[in-house]
């Protein structure tokens, strides 16, 4: 495939022409894409070769943690966000419990290394949005205090 369709995919009516082997040229073009059903999947219309194909994708997982994930909002000091995009490794609190200035509340793993998230002041955890082992991008809200 073409570079820039391995990492980013096909826009709407765009084709392209992969070649298997020398003489043996396949062309692709993307027709659509459906919603995303009850079990997770998209319907993708495409042509290979001139000839109408369909197949059942998994929505990705970068796709459904878009659709999940609020941001945090700067101006409010209730909202704790992911300084950068990782892994959640562990969730030291829990909802209604009481933090202190300084406390852990939970770690995120990127890269091999493990940056903890401290409360910057004192309350109790209002909401707990992530779980360990869930991906995270910079700036999605994690923690959320009363």
């Amino acid at each position: 495939l073409p570079t820039f369709t391995f990492f980013y995919g096909m826009e709407l009516g765009e084709e392209i022409s992969v070649t298997l082997r020398r003489g043996r040229d396949v062309h692709i073009r993307l027709v659509g894409v459906g919603e995303e059903d009850e079990e997770g999947y998209k319907k993708v219309f495409f042509e290979l070769n001139g000839q109408p194909h369909m197949v059942r994708v998994a929505v990705t997982a970068s796709e459904a943690h878009e659709r999940q994930h609020p941001k945090a909002d700067p101006a409010n000091p209730k909202h704790i966000g992911a300084p950068m995009p990782g892994m959640v490794s562990t969730v030291a609190v829990t909802e209604g419990q009481t933090v202190a200035a300084g406390d852990i509340l939970c770690t995120l793993e990127a890269m091999k290394m493990e940056t903890a998230i401290h409360a910057e002041t004192d309350g109790a955890v209002a909401r707990v949005l992530v779980a360990p082992g869930q991906q995270v991008d910079a700036k999605d809200l994690l923690i959320e205090l009363e």
